[in-house]
């Protein structure tokens, strides 16, 4: 994969290392040490607390993006700099709405698909049986009281619907990862800041990872390495959306409902079939698949790399020219 390094615009030519380094360290710090409450009662993530501080964890990045950006690296705008704020504010950015909102269950589903066709993964496509065992019968024997169908339903509108609750927990990281980190990496080369964003994101899950989240049925050493294939792959279009719009909001919306999707794996399975998010799901190398050919029809249509508008200053004063690079 070779994109032009001329499709980068970024005030600086080098990367801010002292920024990136303190970026790197407060993100990490704070967030593993919000972990240790998971290893000292021994009880890990069953602990009854574990989602708050899984919750709690996923500001840090946001908290360190701002603390570089004010401090450690001060910019002019610190709000504008990680794309809380942009430049023609939402009018920029709503039509990418639709694709952040709806892209990440769509491509969910067809994750499930392949795995589906590949054997991987065990579906109930209209039973939604799987579900239905989720849930259980209530008494033996009798009549549920909710029927699988209706089941799934609620789930696949809870999906689309209350996801806007997980919004703000993503914009957390979001504001961290790509708000700051891609766009401070941009000197890289768009293809460099997101693969070695998508590596320090996969890595920061480090202690939640080794307690058995996200992948529980591997080893560790392979669960670190599918999570950085993950974040590499998911973060490469989380970050052309923080770059083709300016913003990091459509890359926050489509994080959340990244998250909300994941329950879309039990609305479709067969009962009696144990789900591997090794192998299944977008968390899984069937689904990989799926992102990388997101990835490659944005290649194809030119949409990667990202093309900024860079303003120069034309012959006499007031007059400017726009080029494209």
């Amino acid at each position: 994969m070779c994109w032009q390094n001329a499709s980068v615009s970024t005030e600086q030519d080098r990367v801010d290392v002292r920024g990136v380094v303190s970026f790197v360290v407060i993100a990490y710090l704070p967030a593993w040490l919000l972990t240790l409450p998971l290893w000292l009662t021994g009880e890990g993530l069953s602990w009854a607390w574990a989602p708050v501080v899984l919750l709690v964890m996923m500001f840090m990045p946001a908290v360190a993006a701002l603390v570089v950006s004010k401090w450690i690296s001060p910019s002019a705008n610190p709000l504008r700099s990680i794309g809380l704020t942009n430049p023609g504010g939402i009018k920029k950015w709503w039509p990418h709405i639709l694709v952040a909102w709806l892209g990440p269950p769509l491509a969910m589903v067809l994750a499930l698909l392949v795995g589906y066709l590949l054997g991987i993964y065990k579906a109930d496509w209209t039973g939604f049986s799987g579900l239905a065992e989720q849930f259980g019968t209530g008494v033996i024997g009798a009549e549920p009281q909710t029927s699988p169908g209706m089941l799934a339903l609620i789930q696949i509108a809870q999906v689309f619907g209350l996801g806007w609750l997980q919004v703000i927990p993503a914009l957390g990281e979001e504001l961290g990862w790509r708000g700051y980190l891609v766009q401070a990496l941009l000197p890289l080369g768009q293809p460099g800041a997101f693969l070695t964003t998508g590596v320090l994101w996969g890595l920061w899950h480090g202690p939640v990872l080794i307690l058995g989240f996200n992948y529980p049925t591997v080893p560790i050493v392979v669960a670190f390495m599918m999570m950085m294939c993950f974040c590499i792959l998911v973060g490469t279009l989380l970050g052309w959306l923080r770059l083709a719009t300016g913003s990091v909001w459509p890359a926050a919306i489509a994080h959340g409902f990244l998250n909300a999707a994941a329950g879309l794996t039990i609305v479709f399975s067969q009962a009696g079939y144990a789900i591997d998010n090794a192998s299944v799901g977008l968390l899984g190398w069937t689904g990989w698949i799926v992102l990388a050919l997101l990835i490659l029809v944005l290649l194809l249509l030119g949409k990667l790399p990202v093309r900024f508008q860079v303003e120069q200053s034309g012959i006499t004063r007031g007059v400017n020219r726009r080029s494209r690079r």
